[in-house]
């Protein structure tokens, strides 16, 4: 049995207590909104800030961003993390020009075969700019949602999570959908991300707290229910910071896919045998080991071992090239490699 009213108080309460001030909200752009659903992506929203607004800076439309190369959308996105979102947003931007004459579908059955676009960005994009009746379930929401009907089957079962989004669809508001949309989507993920938490949840003060099974039966931590988790794994890498007399850095473009697709990197490598090989006998002996230290992704911890070398400046190949200090800030670059080359330079 689906909670009777719950589309409306979720409506009311994200106009009154929900967030409003955002740059990306107040807006029925869908260039902007997009932007904003794909940087939100696994990372908070005061991480996306300074990169939305740059990003809007430098590529103001769909246009710009489409006729961009992709170097440079690699490079402003430097930084914010899971860089495969930028590559599919350059892609995305290239397909919304080529294939829809540079406006974006007004429906989320069409904006999800476009690429990066899931389902649930698809249902945002389309209910905030275009008042569409569809559903949004990305992480906050399933929380919501299941703690709400306390749905405890298990969700790293397909079947499972098609019924969860079901039961999406049946709750969405039926009646003004152009205002109530967007604000039912937004309050679901305001509730999500301030008030119906994994750890300790604010109860008292949830909207839909009076029509919460899980928290009527004093157990909103037990849901959701996911039982197949990914393993974290653990990798060392060893990085060749080799420098010319002139202080340039020599960097490498990651091969796709793998960690740090597309970005410009210090040569990477799995041993620190594999990495003298590549250099000049005489360079192996000046060679100096700097510190290690930790980079963590989602699911793997990377022990990065930077080795540093003063190496003749026709060292080198085909597969990389020689940045002064003035050009390589302005590459794409992993975050632990350009934190290192600054803290280097400084």
């Amino acid at each position: 049995m689906l909670p009777a009213g719950f589309a409306g108080r979720v409506v009311r309460w994200q106009r009154t207590h929900g967030r409003n001030t955002l740059p990306w909200q107040n807006t029925r752009d869908p260039y902007r909104v997009w932007l904003s659903e794909i940087m939100l992506q696994q990372t908070q929203v005061a991480a996306v800030l300074g990169y939305y607004e740059r990003f809007l800076a430098r590529f103001p439309d769909v246009q710009s961003l489409a006729a961009a190369p992709l170097d440079d959308v690699l490079a402003l996105w430097s930084g914010l993390g899971y860089y495969s979102r930028a590559r599919n947003l350059h892609r995305c931007a290239q397909d919304v020009v080529a294939v829809h004459g540079g406006a974006f579908p007004r429906t989320a059955e069409v904006l999800a075969t476009l690429p990066g676009i899931g389902l649930s960005t698809a249902a945002a994009i389309s209910s905030f700019c275009f008042g569409e009746r569809a559903a949004i379930l990305d992480g906050n929401v399933k929380r919501v949602l299941t703690r709400v009907l306390a749905f405890g089957d298990d969700l790293s079962l397909g079947a499972n999570e098609r019924r969860l989004w079901d039961h999406a669809r049946a709750l969405l508001p039926a009646r003004e959908l152009q205002e109530n949309m967007p604000r039912y989507t937004q309050g679901l993920m305001d509730i999500g991300a301030t008030v119906c938490l994994p750890r300790n949840p604010s109860c008292l003060i949830c909207p839909v707290q009076p029509q919460c099974a899980a928290t009527q039966a004093g157990r909103p931590e037990d849901y959701p229910v996911k039982t197949r988790k990914l393993k974290r794994s653990a990798e060392s890498l060893w990085l060749l910071h080799a420098r010319a007399d002139d202080g340039s850095v020599w960097l490498q473009k990651r091969p796709t896919p793998g960690v740090w697709a597309g970005l410009y990197c210090l040569p990477v490598f799995g041993s620190r045998e594999a990495l003298e090989e590549v250099l000049p006998r005489p360079v192996r002996r000046t060679l100096r080991d700097v510190e290690p230290f930790l980079h963590v992704l989602t699911h793997k911890d990377l022990h990065l071992h930077p080795v540093q070398a003063l190496v003749p400046a026709g060292w080198g190949g085909a597969e990389g090239a020689w940045f002064g200090e003035r050009e390589w800030p302005a590459l794409g670059l992993p975050a632990p490699v350009r934190r290192f080359l600054q803290k280097v330079d400084s």
